[in-house]
């Protein structure tokens, strides 16, 4: 079992590291002028090879994280509340990688309406999300 936790940890906080950095791209894509159009081009290369490594990345990290809540039952039974949160929280993490994956499509398509300000903002969704998971696996408080 520590091993495939030890796995998990290390594919999520590589899953993480992808969504801590594709949307700064967006941020970057978004500041670039219209006549530039090689750094756009440079900066959506970017951005898809990081978008598809990062799916990589999260299939095994949900995959092992399954392992250990099924196969090991780790959270499971009375008294653990925290994991249904941390499930929760997991859900929203799959849904903004989703959403990074919409964005990405927008910016290929040049239909992007967010503003380098907001996709800033966006950019801080995954620490919150990242912060909220550790505490409720480490403090289980409910």
């Amino acid at each position: 079992m520590l091993w495939v936790k030890s796995f998990h940890i290390v594919f999520i906080a590589s899953w993480f590291a992808g969504l801590f950095y594709l949307p700064r791209i967006f941020v970057n894509l978004a500041m670039v002028p219209p006549h530039s159009i090689a750094e756009r081009e440079r900066l959506i290369l970017m951005a898809g090879k990081l978008m598809r490594f990062t799916t990589l990345l999260a299939i095994p990290a949900v995959a092992l994280g399954l392992w250990l809540y099924l196969g090991y039952g780790i959270g499971r039974g009375p008294g653990n509340g925290w994991m249904h949160a941390k499930l929760a929280v997991v859900a929203l993490v799959i849904g903004y990688h989703h959403a990074c994956g919409r964005m990405l499509a927008k910016f290929v398509a040049k239909r992007n309406t967010h503003s380098h300000v907001w996709l800033r903002w966006f950019n801080e969704v995954p620490v919150l999300l990242l912060v909220a998971a550790v505490i409720l696996v480490v403090v289980k408080p409910f």
